[in-house]
């Protein structure tokens, strides 16, 4: 496999980050060769250091996350099952919630589902470089309004909202605050306590540079009593009962959790945590400003989203005059061997907000382990496309 794929550019981070720290792959290995064990359900020694891996993954993300309590932070597979939790079991029939135009579907399909059964739904509409008004969102304030629910960053323009300011907001207004980190958990800092956040979803297989089928959900403390469980089973605790139980992690992690794929999210942490949020961000800042600066010239570019690097994820969406984004997705991979991300990326309101709908873009997505000579490529690569174009 190494081989094979010796000289591509993977630029696709933004859906899933590659290659992941070498530790992560060996953390793995190790919990399948010397612990495989089922943590919570038995009470020997392999079981309980499954257990210790699971807590420890609690703590190092409850200290990313400015969480003061590790047990707030609830173990899923994803941030789409994340969000779900938050939004299926916290909306009633009758509540109004406020959201942006920028949201992935994992934020606007569930809560479509619940405007299905009897909701209302805001969407304030962002500007074309898919920033959101604050005002825009207190003056959307109803009676019922009983939530925000918005993306720390869009996965189309990389574009940061403004979140302490809308969680100053919900504050204010005594409303749940819930973001969506998919784009910014290990790449932008999140402070819960300082941006008013009650609820914040995150993936473990971007930024956390841990495995697919790991992420989480931090719920503040009391929220819990409000937000029924989108599953329910075993869970290794109060086994004598036949209700689920109503303590935090476990009323949200009903069966065997994905203990592998945990402990190889532990070291994708680590590696986040030693190296430092900051210095992740400054590295991807200077390539997104790299590869904005370097496109300037090309013809036929158009550019989507901030031009300053400092107010966006690596996350930056293009097109070029003329071209289908499909097409130039194809001949990056083809002739370059530069792997993009073209079309809709799971966000049509956002591709209609900035104009893009319904071809979308083209998406590159830059990571840590990614470098200038790769930008450089990627640069010269969209100038020889550009050249072609009719």
């Amino acid at each position: 496999m190494i081989r094979k794929n010796m000289g591509i550019i993977y630029f696709d981070n933004a859906a899933t980050s590659w290659p992941k720290p070498p530790e992560v792959n060996a953390a793995m290995q190790k919990y399948m060769r010397e612990i495989g064990a089922n943590p919570g359900r038995s009470g020997h020694r392999l079981s309980v250091e499954a257990a210790r891996i699971i807590y420890d993954v609690r703590e190092k993300l409850a200290q990313l996350f400015n969480v003061y309590d590790p047990l707030r932070i609830v173990l899923t597979k994803n941030a789409t099952e994340a969000l779900n939790i938050a939004i299926l079991g916290f909306l009633k029939p009758g509540d109004h919630v406020i959201t942006s135009s920028m949201e992935h579907n994992s934020v606007m399909r569930p809560l479509r589902a619940m405007e299905h059964r009897g909701i209302g739904l805001t969407v304030i509409s962002s500007d074309k470089s898919g920033i959101i008004n604050p005002a825009q969102i207190s003056a959307s304030i109803k009676n019922n309004t009983k939530g925000i629910f918005i993306t720390h960053a869009s996965n189309v323009t990389g574009t940061i909202m403004p979140v302490a300011d809308i969680g100053r907001i919900a504050r204010e207004h005594g409303l749940v605050f819930c973001v969506d980190a998919a784009q910014t958990a290990g790449c932008y800092p999140i402070d819960v306590k300082a941006m008013n956040i009650d609820l914040l979803a995150f993936t473990g297989h971007k930024s956390l540079f841990g495995p697919s089928g790991t992420g989480g959900l931090y719920i503040r403390e009391g929220l819990e009593k409000r937000i029924e469980p989108l599953c329910v089973g075993g869970t290794g605790s109060r086994s004598e009962v036949e209700e689920q139980p109503d303590f935090m992690p476990d009323r949200y992690e009903a069966g065997t959790p994905n203990t592998v794929g945990i402990a190889g999210l532990q070291a994708g942490l680590d590696f986040v945590l030693s190296t430092g949020v900051s210095e992740i961000k400054h590295k991807e800042e200077g390539l997104v400003e790299m590869f904005i600066e370097g496109i300037r010239n090309v013809p036929g570019m158009i550019l989507y989203g901030k031009t300053d690097a400092q107010k966006r994820t690596p996350v930056v969406s293009f097109n070029i005059d003329g071209m289908d984004p499909a097409d130039v997705a194809l001949k990056l991979d083809e002739r370059f061997k530069i792997m993009a991300r073209s079309g809709i990326h799971c966000a049509p309101s956002a591709h209609k907000t900035i104009g893009t709908y319904p071809k979308g873009a083209v998406r590159f997505a830059f990571s840590y382990f990614n470098t200038q000579e790769q930008v450089a490529k990627a640069i010269e690569a969209l100038r020889k496309i550009s050249k072609r174009r009719k």
